[in-house]
């Protein structure tokens, strides 16, 4: 099956590519995001932290999923060739390694920003579009004359989920509470003895 021939989801058509790889050398991530008309989002980041090739693979998803919130799509079909994320994501396979746990939380997060989302797994010949329009997206003339956006290159220094820490109310940093119970031994006021839910 070639890509184009997909069946779109929902009516708006949009389709994510993702694929991180990691070797010796090098971490890298990228997407690509392919709107209903043909624009494609390209997007792109080294790693500067450890990570597998299943970190990577993550990492890769939800760069894309968050450049698919930023431009406003409620819908989308996402397309990887990471076996493992596609089943761990759908929960139809256990995480066993425990560095995965928070990725999938973040993209199950993630994942409720948008009206649908639909994860495949598709063989990785044809998840070439995503490695060769990130890496080659100046030189590269789609065959239909595609609308090519610019290629956005980030570098990020820390894990996808750290990102999403929100900033304390109080102006202290997150770690002012556990500091001040070490050094005095006081809870803050607002603890509490049971996790709420």
């Amino acid at each position: 099956m070639h890509i184009d021939e997909l069946e779109p989801v929902g009516e708006t058509g949009w389709k994510l590519f993702f694929d991180g790889a990691a070797n010796m050398k090098d971490i890298g991530i990228r997407a690509v995001l392919i709107s209903e008309t043909g624009h494609h989002y390209l997007v792109t980041a080294q790693l500067r932290f450890y990570c597998t090739n299943n970190m990577a693979e993550y990492e890769a998803c939800i760069l894309g999923l968050r450049l698919a919130v930023d431009i406003g799509v409620e819908e989308v079909l996402v397309l990887g060739d990471s076996d493992l994320l596609v089943h761990q994501i759908q929960g139809e396979w256990e995480i066993w390694d425990l560095k995965l746990i928070p990725y999938r939380q973040c993209l199950h997060d993630l994942c409720q920003l948008f009206r649908l989302v639909e994860f495949r797994n598709i063989p990785r010949i044809h998840n070439e579009v995503a490695d060769a329009l990130a890496t080659l997206a100046l030189i590269l003339h789609h065959p239909d004359k595609a609308y090519v956006d610019p290629l956005h290159i980030q570098v990020h220094d820390q894990h996808a989920y750290c990102n999403v820490v929100e900033e304390e109310l109080d102006g202290e940093p997150w770690f002012h509470d556990i500091k001040e119970y070490i050094w005095m031994g006081v809870y803050p006021v607002q603890a509490t003895g049971k996790k709420e839910v």
